[in-house]
């Protein structure tokens, strides 16, 4: 019998910390899944590390190594490889809760059909407190987009996606010398088709790394303006509220002007919300040029 979960890891110069995931996943209670390991161009000791795990034979491991294209490039990769039914990133500093495969399984067997774009559940510290606040107790279903603007919901949330929505959707833009686009991006054009199950468990325990890109989101500002710009053309274009499309404007001018594009009120999907936020862009892309201040930002809407 075929796996029907996908788990895939992006990881770049991560070998000291990448047995944390492989530790977690021998301790799998259901062990119907297949690891996949995007190695995105890692110069320490990934490939040999991960060649001897998988000579131990404890879990079905795929390893995929590519010239660095950042961690969007790596997912792309991954959803082109993928096959199982479903699939889940846990990033390489993190790890699954011991009963996080049995739990997605049996909640989608129960619950799941071609209606939902997958399950969303709970993302925790180590110590396993959870990350923001749980999701709503009353609700079966919902996209992101409504979890967060409508329900309030706060904090990373870990989504296990239906293949098929992983696939038919567009892929991450890759732009030269940039290693980054939001993986919201994505998330946001599935949250078009379909919405996800709500299931109020943790799933995984996150550490946020010193090296890891959600500790460095100014520097992220800087380094990829087009891939920013890209990714909040979607965001104005689908953005719940006036106030998100109008946050969504502000961050699309500030990229804009990093890359000197004068045309971007024409190429905006929302001109006049675009032309209102002007003032406050310029605000913004001057405060990001001249700062060197670090923030915390994981895989959030960016």
């Amino acid at each position: 019998m075929n796996p029907s979960l996908t788990i895939f890891t992006p990881t770049f110069n991560r070998a000291y910390c990448l047995h944390l995931c492989y530790e977690s996943l021998k301790r799998q209670t259901v062990k119907d899944f297949i690891w996949l390991i995007i190695d995105d161009g890692s110069t320490d000791e990934t490939k040999q590390l991960i060649e001897k795990w998988m000579l131990e034979g404890e879990i079905t491991i795929h390893y995929h190594y590519q010239e660095n294209q950042g961690m969007h490039g790596a997912h792309n990769t991954a959803y082109e490889l993928i096959e199982t039914e479903l699939n889940v990133c846990i990033d390489s500093d993190d790890y699954m809760s011991d009963e996080a495969v049995e739990k997605i399984l049996c909640f989608w067997r129960e619950n799941g059909n071609d209606s939902y774009a997958g399950i969303v559940g709970l993302d925790a510290t180590r110590d396993g407190e959870i990350i923001g606040t749980r999701l709503p107790e009353q609700i079966k279903e919902s996209t992101l987009t409504r979890l967060y603007g409508v329900h309030k919901v706060k904090g990373d949330k870990k989504i296990v996606y239906r293949t098929e929505l992983t696939k038919r959707t567009p892929p991450y833009p890759l732009f030269k010398d940039e290693k980054y686009c939001p993986l919201s991006y994505k998330y946001i054009l599935i949250d078009q088709i379909q919405p996800l199950l709500v299931m109020n468990e943790v799933l995984c325990h996150v550490e946020y790394l010193e090296d890891g890109s959600s500790m460095n989101i100014i520097k992220q500002y800087k380094n990829n303006p087009h891939g920013f710009s890209y990714f909040r053309k979607v965001a104005m274009k689908h953005a719940p509220t006036f106030k998100d499309r109008l946050r969504e404007s502000i961050h699309y001018v500030s990229s804009n002007l990093m890359i000197k594009n004068k045309r971007f009120v024409i190429e905006s999907p929302c001109k006049v919300t675009t032309i209102l936020a002007s003032p406050i862009g310029l605000c913004l892309y001057l405060y990001i040029k001249n700062t060197n201040k670090v923030t915390i930002l994981k895989n959030s809407n960016a």
